[in-house]
């Protein structure tokens, strides 16, 4: 800072630097600070020559019966002549013109001049220049809460007060009532917040203090991190990306080198960037950037809302000046909702960022447009979506690097995922190799299966259960050719991007391009073990849905309901199994009265969803005579599940029992294989005898199945008599006696 041995030799007729350019922004911001010390040192001699008093060490203290004549006898509104002694007065001149004859060639050579950057973005006149520079002495320099306390008559009194700044840089009554603007809250100094008046805002204007805010200081003095008011909200981003680099929809992609080219002279492009996490909004925005010599202050929205919306806006803003970057507020459709006071909150945003004369990016998911027309910007809609599944195996060749020995297009096929989402189920599958093997893991499909469920939605549960899938083909007995039928549709879900990308199905299809499959058959013939061998074949996590939560009595919950299922399901990558759906999927019913009609709006718009949605979608039901035939024909597979005859019943018993499990030598799986029931009925006999045998401390024997299978068909409701177990009644019927 400056001494008083510099304001000495100033005095004294030296220049203020003898270079001829400033080599530096810190070298200009010395020299104008130097000019400043002039006028505060000619403001304090004015000062002493004006007092009629001595000084004592009561001054600013007390107030004087002296002090109280001097300005009884001071007309109001007289002009004060001669502010400055002529010597000084000269010198102030002088260092002036020399500072902006330096400043004019430094700027010429391309020299960067911060305290001239300031002025240029925020339209500050030298007037307005002045004031910061007087505020920004004592922020810099302690020395100068001294002097601002002897002029200002108050050693409490550190700071300047817009009272003591208009007596130094003003010379008349006029040009101190004109000085009062720049001190009004839409003046550049304030509303930019360059400074604030400290102090109670009922106080007079002329009694309240200036402080400089603080990243103004921190942008004077050569620092470029982004202000700590938003630094929780806020990162700048230098874009590094190319517009070749993106691997996207060549519309989106092509569209925008050309629309830099055409905006020479037009308004300037405020976008909306709509569509799902990861579909590349951000990298577009760095490449726009990147091409126009921006740089990207990233904003998160949900702080530009609330109490301090307005305070945070008008600081981002202020930073994106600073920083002579572009803006882009992530999440907007946190800003955007369907109340009023939301629509207001947008509209005001709108408004107060058509003020900013750099290009903006608005980010989220789902389209919006804003109300009224933007003054100075262009607003441009465009839509993100999730890449197809050519453009999905490319990201992940792209992403991968030969990386592991991954089959990619069954990848791309299975998981509809944006590059985001694709990028960051690599880095988790890498995480998982290196726990495997720290040292130059290689990733396996197993990998990067696990990767990918962990960036699927897991909002369904909400709606839904998750099913671990366990069982595998071997495990689940049915005849021959539903078997093979299940096998067809494990099929579809591994070769569904070959089949409508790769040979062009996906161009002759609008609708109905996802999987939907109908299981039907009484309870307890695999059906939902069928699911869950589906789900585990094609490495997909699976939900089952609870039709108590979905089904409600109020018009126009279900729809709601749906809707939510299927909004979450399109980033699950998961598969819906909707069990004894007949509550919801049963025949359309004559109308005959207000429920029979809203009950049939709600199967139409599950009709509806079902079309549109591109995932896997099984249903189950007991009854398939109940099925209408609309949803028969959006089924691409249909498959019946009978009730097991003898050949496959002995299979099933063959196979319910663990291998770890205890046997008895009794156990006669021709005799257990005569009783007709379901693959679920055998499963919970199994079960039942299991335990019976861990109770009695042995092996399971053919007592505890036929017990076992006594106690299912009474929770089945089917009576019990002593020919339905032939021969092994007797074993069991002192044990069945004693127990009843």
């Amino acid at each position: 800072m400056v001494h008083e041995s510099q304001i000495t030799k100033q005095k004294q007729g030296s220049s203020p630097a003898a270079a001829t350019i400033y080599e530096n922004s810190l070298e200009h911001l010395l020299d104008e600070l130097r000019r400043v010390d002039l006028i505060i040192h000619s403001r304090i001699e004015r000062w002493r020559s004006e007092q009629r008093t001595e000084i004592d060490d009561l001054r600013g203290l007390y107030i004087s019966e002296d002090e109280v004549d001097a300005i009884l006898q001071t007309p109001s509104g007289e002009l004060e002549k001669g502010i400055y002694p002529d010597p000084v007065s000269e010198r102030i001149e002088a260092a002036a013109g020399e500072i902006n004859r330096k400043k004019a060639e430094s700027l010429k050579q391309g020299k960067e001049l911060r305290l001239h950057i300031l002025s240029e973005l925020f339209h500050l006149n030298a007037f307005e220049i002045d004031i910061l520079l007087i505020c920004l002495a004592s922020e810099l320099e302690l020395r100068y809460e001294k002097l601002y306390s002897y002029l200002q008559d108050d050693v409490t009194k550190k700071r300047p007060s817009v009272d003591l700044v208009i007596n130094l840089l003003c010379s008349s009554l006029e040009e101190k009532f004109r000085a009062r603007r720049c001190f009004s809250p839409a003046a550049p100094l304030i509303k930019s917040r360059i400074i604030y008046l400290s102090g109670d805002s009922h106080l007079p204007l002329l009694s309240r203090h200036i402080k400089v805010d603080e990243r103004i200081i921190s942008f004077l003095l050569g620092a470029d991190e982004v202000d700590q008011s938003i630094r929780d909200f806020s990162t700048i981003i230098e874009p590094k990306r190319f517009f070749e680099e993106i691997i996207s929809a060549d519309d989106t992609k092509d569209a925008l080198p050309g629309l830099i080219k055409r905006q020479s002279g037009k308004k300037i492009p405020m976008f909306f960037f709509h569509g799902p996490y990861g579909t590349g909004k951000k990298m577009t925005a760095e490449a726009v950037c990147r091409e126009l010599g921006l740089s990207l202050l990233v904003v998160d929205s949900k702080y530009l809302k609330g109490s301090e919306a307005s305070e945070n806006l008008k600081l981002v803003i202020r930073e994106a000046l600073l920083q002579k970057s572009s803006v882009y507020l992530e999440g907007f459709d946190f800003l955007v909702g369907k109340d009023t006071e939301a629509g207001v909150n947008a509209v005001n945003l709108i408004r107060e960022l058509d003020n900013f004369p750099n290009w903006i990016f608005l980010s989220g998911e789902l389209p919006w447009d804003p109300p009224g027309l933007l003054n100075n910007h262009s607003f441009i809609s465009l839509a993100f979506h999730v890449p197809s599944f050519e453009l999905r195996k490319r990201l992940w060749s792209s992403f991968l690097k030969g990386n592991g020995d991954a089959d990619i297009a069954v990848l791309a096929s299975k998981f509809k995922f944006s590059g985001g989402q694709i990028k960051d189920a690599i880095s988790t599958a890498v995480n998982i190799a290196m726990v495997k093997t720290p040292i130059g893991p290689k990733l396996s499909m197993e990998d990067l299966y696990s990767g990918c469920k962990a960036q699927s939605n897991r909002n369904l549960v909400s709606f839904a259960r998750k099913i671990e899938p366990r069982y595998t083909w071997d495990e689940i007995i049915l005849p021959g050719d539903i078997k093979e039928h299940l096998k067809e549709v494990s099929g579809y879900i591994k070769y569904k991007g070959t089949v409508y990308t790769d040979w062009g199905f996906d161009k002759k299809l609008s609708l109905g391009k996802g999987l939907n499959v109908l299981f039907s058959g009484p309870s307890g013939t695999g059906k939902t073990m069928a699911a869950e061998i589906i789900a585990r074949d094609a490495e997909l996590d699976l939900y089952k849905i609870d039709l108590s939560g979905v089904v409600s009595k109020y018009i126009g919950e279900t729809e709601k309901n749906l809707k939510n299922i299927f909004k979450e399901a399109e980033t699950s990558n998961a598969i819906l199994f909707f069990d004894e759906a007949d509550a919801l999927f049963g025949k359309r019913s004559e109308v005959r009265d207000s429920h029979d009609r809203y009950a049939n709006i709600e199967i139409n718009y599950l009709l509806q969803k079902m079309e549109e949605y591109e995932g896997i979608v099984i249903l189950a039901t007991n009854f398939s005579n109940n099925i209408d035939e609309a949803f028969l024909r959006r089924m691409h597979f249909k498959i019946d599940f009978p009730s097991p005859d003898e050949e496959l019943r002995e299979k099933i018993w063959k196979n319910i029992f663990p291998k770890e499990m205890p046997f008895g030598d009794d156990i006669d799986y021709s005799f257990l294989s005569k009783f007709k029931i379901t693959g679920g009925n055998i499963k919970n006999i199994a079960l039942s005898a299991a335990f019976l045998a861990a109770g009695d401390s042995c092996a399971v024997k053919m007592e505890h199945i036929i017990l076992g299978t006594r106690r299912e068909f009474q929770k089945m409701g089917k009576l019990c008599i002593p020919e339905d177990f032939g021969e092994y009644y007797e074993i069991v019927r002192e044990r069945i006696l004693d127990i009843d």
